[in-house]
């Protein structure tokens, strides 16, 4: 009897043994450079890579282990929780939990938001959820409520005695003062991009139209420095807009889209350079010109400040975040559910943060809202 079972063929058996072939070329491929291991190592690593493979492809248990592999990808001696940010500032983190602000006294949640920012000079928190925005303060107390259909992105600037939130409904841009009191709609119909101010004198808003149109005015009087208009090429090389950003002294303006990285001047929609190329975020260094950048390729991602990569790793990395100094750069790697903080200034350092999901609560890996404030 137990020869004629041997001889029956498992339905599926040789797919699952594709399968499996597959997935450990793909693991191979996507393989990070180690420290050299002893030869009498080897064969044993590779015995146990193989097996955890196939096991992954045939079974529950092999799930399992394929998992335990997954884990192993990341900074291998990374802190097991978030304990201190490596330079001054706090964090604002979302979750499926909702939003958390992080800072040296420890994490709060504030309540059950999807999107949040920072206030100016950090001492506020503007949020969003499906039909409200929201003022708070970083212990989570509400200052006022703005019932709005859709509410996304919201973003807050101005000054100690005069602030502007611009937020995103289903299709229009819309602005209130910084009391919740006067809010107007200021434009559309608006892509799912947030809207930026540029920082300065006034109120300069910078948006996305649904047509790849970029518009800069200032919110009072309506009058805008440039508005550009799609000329010849404009929907095959910046179409999918993704991100706007402002140099911190408004000198340079940010476009990231799905195939490239455009920047402007403040007063000309005459792109100043355009890299073509797909990278998955990018950031102006504080006080400066400098850009960081994350870019996937064949399943490695890297980090680089200008032509200088600083940290490579397995899988995806995303949310770029500058401290407020401009000296260290804060980049998710949900592929390891981590944090890497890496030092952008003199010298070789990284600090990881494992376990990020449980410790805000999340399924999902958190989203990284923002690094709160400027020195």
């Amino acid at each position: 009897m137990k020869r004629e079972l041997e001889r029956v063929e498992i339905p599926y058996e040789h797919g699952a043994r594709e399968r499996a072939w597959n997935v450990l070329q793909a693991a191979f491929a996507d393989r990070l450079p180690v420290e050299r291991t002893s030869r009498r190592l080897r064969p044993v690593l590779a015995l146990a890579v193989v097996l955890a493979v196939v096991a992954a492809a045939l079974s529950p248990p092999g799930r399992a282990v394929i998992d335990e592999i997954r884990e192993a990808v990341g900074i291998e001696r990374a802190q097991p929780a978030l304990f201190s940010l490596p330079a001054s500032g706090k964090l604002l983190v979302a979750s499926d939990a909702g939003i958390w602000v992080v800072q040296e006294d420890g994490s709060r949640l504030l309540g059950d938001y999807r999107e949040a920012t920072w206030s100016p000079f950090g001492r506020f928190v503007v949020a969003a959820r499906e039909n409200e925005l929201a003022a708070l303060e970083p212990d989570g107390d509400v200052r006022w409520t703005l019932a709005r259909r859709d509410v996304r992105s919201p973003r807050w600037a101005g000054t100690e005695t005069d602030t502007r939130i611009a937020y995103l409904t289903t299709s229009r841009v819309h602005v209130v003062p910084g009391d919740g009191v006067g809010d107007v709609d200021a434009g559309g119909p608006a892509a799912r991009v947030a809207a930026v101010w540029r920082p300065g004198p006034g109120f300069t808003l910078t948006y996305v139209n649904t047509g790849g149109r970029v518009s800069i005015y200032d919110v009072d009087s309506g009058i805008g420095p440039w508005t550009d208009a799609p000329g010849p090429g404009w929907s095959r090389r910046f179409r999918a807009p993704r991100k706007l950003e402002w140099s911190s002294d408004g000198k340079r303006l940010l476009l990231l889209t799905r195939e490239a990285l455009v920047q402007f001047g403040p007063r000309s929609s005459t792109p100043l350079s355009v890299r073509e190329e797909r990278l998955v975020d990018a950031a102006f260094r504080p006080r400066s010109h400098e850009l960081a950048i994350i870019r996937t390729r064949q399943g490695v991602s890297e980090l680089l400040v200008g032509k200088r990569v600083l940290f490579r790793g397995t899988g995806q990395f995303r949310d770029l975040a500058w401290s407020p100094d401009g000296r260290w750069l804060l980049v998710s790697w949900p592929t390891a559910d981590q944090w890497v903080f890496v030092r952008a200034t003199g010298g070789r350092r990284i600090r990881g943060v494992a376990n990020v999901s449980e410790q805000f609560r999340s399924r999902s890996f958190p989203r990284v809202e923002g690094w709160c404030c400027a020195p």
